[in-house]
């Protein structure tokens, strides 16, 4: 059964007259005839009274409302996907982690409204494993987030890198490892930690870094704003392994001291050839699905992101830690 054999059922029981079928449907008769033949086989009955005019039988009768409902339901959905390509949806959905929302997002965001006004703008802030999870269930449209690549394997899957950043190390002014230009990775283990929660790129991150080294991550708090790490490293000895866009406000702040991990070789432990040489680094990313991309204000969007990946990465390179 197709949508055409439906639509000439239709025009035939709308005209009761074959040849007026055909024109109102913009086909010949001959057509229409075998349009509504093949149906009749598909359904074993005969759909009309075929005399001087077509009249229902009476599983025509049944078969009337049903085709209407599934045309009706056809012209819906296929004016919904017309307007789609044409740029008309009522709203698109970013996740984001916290960083990028508080200092990459806020130029685009205006640009955007302003270039489409109708369409809704919804930016949620979410740890990077969970802003993943929800772009594959269909619930946002483009995610700026820490790669993850077992989130990210899927065919239909984009991934475009828009920065690499090194991760430091925030403490209180007083912590005594302050006293390093350079903090050796060795030096962490004593001191207990506080970790992004569950579903956030950086606990995973940091976790896997600590077992590559052999090394037990003294874990003593999970939280999930940079405010709540803030306040608890001023108090004592706990640190925190954040990244640098992460820590931006915490360099002004004279109760608070950030330091970089050691460089293994020596080398300048922020930039290589324009590239961060640390291996503790993470790398943030847009991810959406290649389906999205032919969406007009999806594409725009993403092109705004590309726009400004160079300043995100001067913003990063003017921001790196001065003893």
């Amino acid at each position: 059964m197709r949508i055409e054999q439906l639509q000439a059922f239709l025009a035939v029981a709308d005209t009761g007259n074959f040849g007026q079928a055909a024109r109102q449907c913009g086909v010949t008769q001959s057509t229409i005839s075998r349009q509504i033949q093949s149906l009749e086989t598909d359904l074993g009955l005969p759909l009309f009274h075929r005399t001087a005019q077509a009249k229902l039988t009476i599983a025509g009768e049944k078969l009337l409302p049903r085709a209407k409902r599934i045309c009706q339901e056809w012209a819906n959905v296929h004016e919904e996907i017309t307007d789609l390509q044409a740029g008309k949806q009522p709203e698109l959905c970013v996740a984001a982690i916290h960083s990028v929302c508080a200092h990459y997002l806020p130029p685009i965001l205006p640009k955007f409204c302003a270039e489409y006004p109708e369409v809704q703008l919804r930016v949620t802030a979410l740890g990077s494993d969970r802003a993943l999870k929800v772009l594959r269930d269909g619930l946002v449209d483009v995610a700026l987030v820490m790669n993850n690549r077992f989130l990210t394997s899927s065919p239909e899957m984009v991934v475009e890198v828009l920065y690499q950043e090194a991760i430091e190390i925030l403490m209180a002014a007083n912590h005594p490892l302050a006293q390093y230009k350079e903090v050796p990775w060795s030096e962490l283990i004593p001191y207990p930690q506080v970790v992004f929660k569950d579903g956030y790129g950086m606990q995973r991150l940091v976790q896997e870094w600590f077992s590559r080294q052999d090394a037990h991550l003294k874990t003593v708090m999970e939280l999930n704003t940079l405010d709540a790490f803030r306040g608890v490293v001023r108090q004592g000895n706990i640190i925190a392994l954040l990244p640098q866009s992460a820590l931006m406000e915490a360099r002004s702040d004279a109760t608070l001291a950030i330091r970089p991990l050691a460089s293994p070789s020596g080398e300048n432990p922020y930039l290589n050839n324009g590239k961060f040489s640390h291996r503790l680094t993470r790398q943030v990313v847009l991810v959406t699905t290649s389906d999205r991309l032919q969406i007009p204000p999806i594409a725009h969007f993403c092109q705004l992101v590309r726009q400004i990946k160079q300043s995100m990465i001067k913003n990063l390179e003017n921001h790196h830690v001065q003893p």
